[in-house]
This record gives structure tokens, C-alpha cells and sequence, in this order.
């Protein structure tokens, strides 16, 4: 929808955002009382907040340059990224 690929790394269950950032971020106003995700974008060095309804799947597949990858996973193997185990 957006033109980029991208790993989701953690989610909102409702939208947690401001009301400034949704009102000029959030331009096809999707709803907020369904979940949102955190997002690595692709060859960029930022992350994005997406709407569940903008989500697509990837079809290219394949490894995600992000700096931030190691942090989540620990590598991509055949059904996707491994996650992490973050001991607290």
C-alpha cells in the first residue's frame, strides 16, 4: 500500500499514537481501536507505526536491512525472522 517492505517488531493492541501524530500522519484515518505495529522499515534506518488494515503480506521475502534487526532477532530462517529472547 505504502511502498516499502518492512519486519514487525512489537504491537499496540489499539492505536497508543498522540491525536497530533494521528491527525497528521494517519491519513486514511484507520480505525484505532484495532491493533497497530511497530515496524522496521526496509534500507532505512527508521521505524514506522502501521494500522493492522495497511499491513501487507511480503511477497519477495528475503532479509530485511534494518541496523536495528540484530536487536529483534537472531537471524531469518525458513518461516521468517527468529525473535530475540530478551531476558529482563
Amino acid at each position: 500500500m505504502f511502498g516499502y517492505r518492512g519486519v514487525i517488531v512489537d504491537v499496540d493492541p489499539h492505536f497508543l499514537g498522540s491525536e497530533e501524530w494521528y491527525a497528521q500522519v494517519a491519513r486514511s484515518r484507520p480505525p484505532k481501536d484495532s491493533p497497530w505495529y511497530h515496524v522496521l522499515v526496509d534500507g532505512q534506518g527508521h521505524s514506522t507505526y502501521v494500522a493492522e488494515r495497511n499491513l501487507e503480506p511480503d511477497a519477495k521475502g528475503g532479509p530485511i536491512d534494518h541496523p536495528e534487526l540484530s536487536r529483534h532477532f537472531q537471524r531469518l530462517g525458513q518461516d521468517g525472522y527468529e525473535t530475540r529472547r530478551m531476558i529482563h
